[in-house]
C-alpha cells in the first residue's frame, strides 16, 4: 500500500494555478457560448457544486507545457491531490498564450499559441451547441436548446473513470505519457463483452467477463465497484473495493502509469488517495513492467523491484540488456537462472515448442539468432525461445521455470594459450626416400579428401533441411512473427536463382511453404553489424499499414531483405499505366493516403524510438490482394549512415507524403512539374482541373478540397510551418480543419531571412 501511495504522489499535480487563483473559479449551472479559459488568467469552469473545475495545469517536468483537464476541485480536497481525472485532447500540449474556448458556432476548441492553430476540437459546429455544462458528476457536456446532450467528455475517457461513466465498446483507456512518449498499456473493451488490459495492441496480461456477451460496458458504482453491464443495465460480472458500501465522498477508476488498473477511494481522515482494488494483484504479472530496465522481483518489504541478474549483460543508458553476441570464436555458454520466467518484449512473440530441458538449452546453442531461453514444467513441458536483446520477465522461489540466457565463453577456457617451448634441434642426418611412405601418405590424405567432402555434404544438407523446417515453422502459424536469417545459398534458392524480377533489385521467391516473398538487394558493402542492427529494429515493427519483414541475409558481401509478398505490385506502376489506373478510383486513392499516412505517423510517434521512412515514393507503397496498401523500405536510412535530426527526418517524410498525395489526385508522377499549375488552380476556384484525367465522374468535392489543402501545407517551403504526421492524418480522417494555405514557395525567402538574421546574432 505504501508503493501505491509513491505512485498516487508521483502524480500528485503541480497545477499552473495558484492557491489564490483558484478562487477566481466560478461555479456556474451554465456555460455560455464564447467563454474562454487561457493559460494567463488562469480561470476555470467549476460545477455547481464546487466538485470539479476545468482549466489548464502544467506537470513540474513541463513547466512551459499546459493541457486543459477536469479535475477534482472540492475543498475537502488539498491543491496537491486534486487529481486530473479527463484531459481534452488526451497527450496534447499547449505553449503559453493558449487558450481553450466554446466558440460562437458551438465547438470546444484549443488553441495553442506557439504553434498558431488548433490543436483539438470538439467537432460540433455543424451540431447546434446553445451551451456547455459541467456537470456535478465531473462530466463536461455540450447541450442544444432542448437540453439534449450533443457531446460529453464521459464517451471520450483518457485514463480514468469516474462513478456513472461507462466504458463501451470499442472504447479505450491509456495511461498517462511518461517523458514525452505514449503509454504501452491501454484498456480495452472489446467486442465479445471483455474487458482487458493490454500492452501495445496484442499481449492481453488481464481480462474480465466471459467471451459470449456482447455490447457490454464497464462502469464504476457510486458504492465502490467495477461492473460489466448490458444495456438494459442486467450485470455480468463485478468486482468490489474493500470499502465497499461504506461512506465515501470520490472515487475514481484509473489505468496508472505502471500498467496497473486501480480502484481509488479519498479518505477524508488521512486526506489522501487510498487503492482499494487492482487488477493485478501481482505487479509482477503486469507484462513488461520492467520495461528495459531487468527482471522484476520482490525485496525483503514486500515492494516490487526491477533488477537485472545477468551478470553479462550489455549496459547501455541503464538499459539491461542480454548479448547478442552470434559470432562468438570460443563458443557459447548457456547461464541458469532458476525461479525465472523470461519473455521477449522488442519483438513480443517467442517461438515456444514442447520439449525437455536439455533440448531447450541445445536448440537456443545451435542457432545463432537465440539470445535466450525458459523452461517451464508446470504439467507441460515447454520451451521459450527469445531472439532479441530486450528481454523482461520475473522472478519468483516458487515459479517452476528456469530461465538460460546464452553468452560468450570465456576466450581463456575455450582456448587456453600455453607458452611457446623452443623447437628441437634436428639432427644432421643423410636424405632417404621411403617409398612405402609416400604410398602410405598419398593414401591417408586422398582418405581424409573423401571423408571432408562426405562431411561437408552431410553439413550441408542438414543445414538445408534444418531452414526448410525453420521457414516453415515461421509461416506455417498464423501471425507469426519470427524473422528468419538466411544464407546466400538459400536466397538463391527461394528466388530460382534470381529469375523472377519484379522491380529494380527486387525479386519475387517463395518459401518452401509456398508463400511467396519479394526478396531486395542491397548494397554488398554495408557494414554486417550496422546492417543486423538495423534489420533487428525494422523487423520488430508491425503493422497493418507496413509491409512485414520476413527475413534477411547478411553473410560475406551480400546483404539482402525478404519482405512479405504484395499480390498487385507497386503503386507506382498503377500511376504509369493508362489500363491499370483505371483500378485507381478516386475512393481508392483517398484510402491509399489515409493508409500511408496512418503508416508514417505510427513510425513517428508510436514505435519505441521514432523511426523515418526517409524514401517515401509511390515505388515503395505496394498493394496487396484486397488493394491494401503497405508502405515498404522503411528504415534503411540507417544502413547508410544517414544522420540527420529528428525534426528534419520528419520534415522529409511530411514532404515526400504530399508529393504522393498529389500524385494520387493529378496522376503525374513528377510534382515539382505541376506544384505551380495545381496551386494556381486551386487559388483560381478550379481544383477539379488538378484531377487525373482517366478518374470518372466520382470525385468528393469536400474530399478533394482537403486532399489539396493539406498537400500544399506538407509542400511548404518553410519546414516551421509544416504540420507533423499526426496532423496530417486528423486532416485525411476529417476529425482536424486545415486552413486554405500559401504558395508552397512564398515563404522560402522569410525563411533564409531568419537564418541570416539568426547567423547575425539577432533573436528570431
Amino acid at each position: 500500500m505504501l508503493e501505491q501511495d509513491k505512485l498516487l504522489h508521483g502524480f500528485a499535480l503541480l497545477l499552473c494555478i495558484s492557491l489564490g487563483s483558484l478562487l477566481s473559479g466560478i461555479a456556474v449551472s451554465e456555460i455560455p457560448l464564447g467563454s474562454k479559459l487561457s493559460v494567463g488568467e488562469s480561470n476555470s469552469w467549476v460545477s455547481s457544486n464546487g466538485d470539479f473545475a476545468i482549466g489548464f495545469y502544467n506537470f513540474p517536468d513541463q513547466p512551459k507545457q499546459f493541457s486543459v483537464g477536469i479535475r477534482f476541485n472540492s475543498k475537502s480536497v488539498p491543491v496537491d491531490k486534486q487529481t486530473v481525472v479527463w484531459v481534452a485532447g488526451g497527450d496534447v500540449t499547449v505553449g503559453n498564450n493558449s487558450y481553450f474556448q466554446l466558440q460562437e458556432n458551438g465547438e470546444l476548441v484549443l488553441f495553442d499559441a506557439l504553434q498558431g492553430e488548433e490543436v483539438w476540437t470538439s467537432k460540433t459546429s455543424q451540431l447546434s451547441v446553445a451551451l456547455a455544462v459541467l456537470r456535478d458528476d465531473g462530466n463536461l457536456v455540450l447541450l442544444n436548446e432542448n437540453r439534449d446532450v450533443i457531446w460529453q467528455s464521459f464517451d471520450s475517457p483518457t485514463d480514468t473513470l469516474l462513478p456513472g461513466q461507462r466504458l463501451s465498446t470499442f472504447r479505450t483507456l491509456r495511461a498517462a505519457s511518461q517523458n514525452y512518449v505514449s503509454s504501452f498499456y491501454s484498456l480495452y473493451m472489446n467486442v465479445s463483452g471483455q474487458l482487458q488490459l493490454k500492452w501495445e495492441s496484442s499481449i492481453v496480461y488481464w481480462s474480465a467477463g466471459r467471451p459470449s456477451h456482447s455490447n457490454l460496458s464497464a462502469v464504476l458504482t457510486s458504492d465502490g465497484s467495477l461492473q460489466l453491464v448490458a444495456p438494459n443495465l442486467e450485470r455480468f460480472w463485478s468486482v468490489f473495493g474493500e470499502d465497499h458500501n461504506d461512506t465515501v465522498r470520490f472515487r475514481f477508476l484509473r489505468l496508472d502509469v505502471d500498467g496497473n488498473l486501480r480502484l481509488y477511494s479519498w479518505m477524508e481522515v488521512s486526506q489522501t488517495w487510498r487503492s482499494v482494488w487492482q487488477a493485478v494483484e501481482n505487479q509482477c504479472n503486469v507484462f513488461a513492467t520492467c520495461d528495459q530496465q531487468g527482471i522484476c522481483a520482490f525485496n525483503a518489504s514486500g515492494s516490487h523491484v526491477c533488477t537485472c541478474p545477468f551478470h553479462h549483460a550489455v549496459q547501455s543508458n541503464s538499459k539491461c540488456l542480454v548479448s547478442s553476441q552470434h559470432d562468438c570464436k570460443p563458443g557459447s555458454i548457456m547461464v541458469e537462472h532458476a525461479n525465472m520466467f523470461l519473455y521477449g518484449i522488442y519483438p513480443v512473440h517467442d517461438f515456444i515448442s514442447r520439449t525437455s530441458l536439455d533440448k531447450c538449452k541445445s536448440m537456443c546453442l545451435s542457432d545463432a539468432s537465440c539470445t535466450a531461453v525458459t523452461f517451464t514444467n508446470d504439467g507441460s513441458a515447454k520451451c521459450r525461445m527469445m531472439k532479441t536483446q530486450y528481454v523482461s520477465g520475473y522472478s519468483d522461489p516458487s515459479l517452476s521455470a528456469t530461465s538460460f540466457v546464452k553468452r560468450c565463453s570465456d576466450p581463456l577456457a575455450a582456448d587456453p594459450i600455453f607458452p611457446l617451448k623452443s623447437p628441437p634441434q634436428a639432427h644432421k642426418e643423410p636424405y632417404n626416400i621411403c617409398i612405402p611412405c609416400l604410398v602410405g601418405a598419398a593414401s591417408g590424405t586422398i582418405f581424409v579428401f573423401i571423408v571432408i567432402q562426405l562431411g561437408m555434404g552431410f553439413y550441408l544438407y542438414k543445414r538445408k533441411n534444418n531452414y526448410r523446417r525453420l521457414a516453415s515453422l515461421a509461416h506455417s502459424r498464423p501471425g507469426s512473427k519470427c524473422l528468419i536469417m538466411l544464407s546466400f545459398t538459400e536466397i538463391k534458392e527461394l528466388t530460382g536463382n534470381f529469375n523472377d524480377q519484379i522491380g529494380p533489385k527486387m525479386f519475387k521467391g517463395a518459401l518452401p511453404d509456398k508463400q511467396p516473398v519479394a526478396v531486395k538487394e542491397l548494397e554488398g558493402t554495408i557494414e554486417a553489424r550496422k546492417f543486423r542492427a538495423a534489420v533487428s529494429k525494422v523487423g520488430s515493427i508491425y503493422h497493418k499499414g507496413l509491409a512485414k519483414l520476413e527475413g534477411y541475409c547478411c553473410e560475406f558481401n551480400h546483404r539482402y531483405l525478404v519482405y512479405e509478398y504484395a499480390e498487385n505490385g507497386s503503386l507506382e506502376k498503377y500511376i504509369e499505366n493508362p489500363t491499370l489506373a483505371e483500378r485507381l478510383t478516386w475512393r481508392k486513392r483517398m484510402d491509399i493516403s489515409l493508409n500511408v499516412g496512418r503508416a508514417i505517423f505510427y513510425l513517428h510517434t508510436e514505435c519505441r524510438e521514432f523511426l523515418c521512412h526517409g524514401n517515401l515514393k509511390c515505388e515503395n507503397v505496394v498493394l496487396d490482394e484486397n488493394f491494401e496498401a503497405k508502405v515498404k523500405e522503411f528504415g534503411l536510412g540507417m544502413l547508410y549512415g544517414e544522420a540527420s535530426s529528428r525534426r528534419a527526418s520528419a520534415q522529409k517524410d511530411v514532404e515526400d507524403f504530399g508529393k504522393m498525395v498529389l500524385t494520387l489526385v493529378s496522376g503525374f508522377k513528377e510534382v515539382k512539374d505541376v506544384l505551380d499549375w495545381a496551386y494556381k488552380e486551386w487559388m483560381e476556384g478550379h481544383p477539379e482541373n488538378v484531377v487525373d484525367k482517366r478518374l470518372k465522374n466520382e470525385v468528393d468535392a469536400e474530399e478533394l478540397e482537403c486532399a489539396l489543402r493539406i498537400t500544399f501545407w506538407c509542400l511548404q517551403a518553410d519546414e516551421r510551418v509544416k504540420p507533423s504526421m499526426g496532423e496530417v492524418v486528423k486532416v485525411l480522417e476529417g476529425t482536424l480543419p486545415a486552413d486554405p494555405p500559401p504558395p508552397p514557395f512564398s515563404c522560402l525567402i522569410s525563411a533564409r531571412e531568419v537564418e541570416d538574421t539568426s547567423e547575425s546574432g539577432s533573436e528570431v
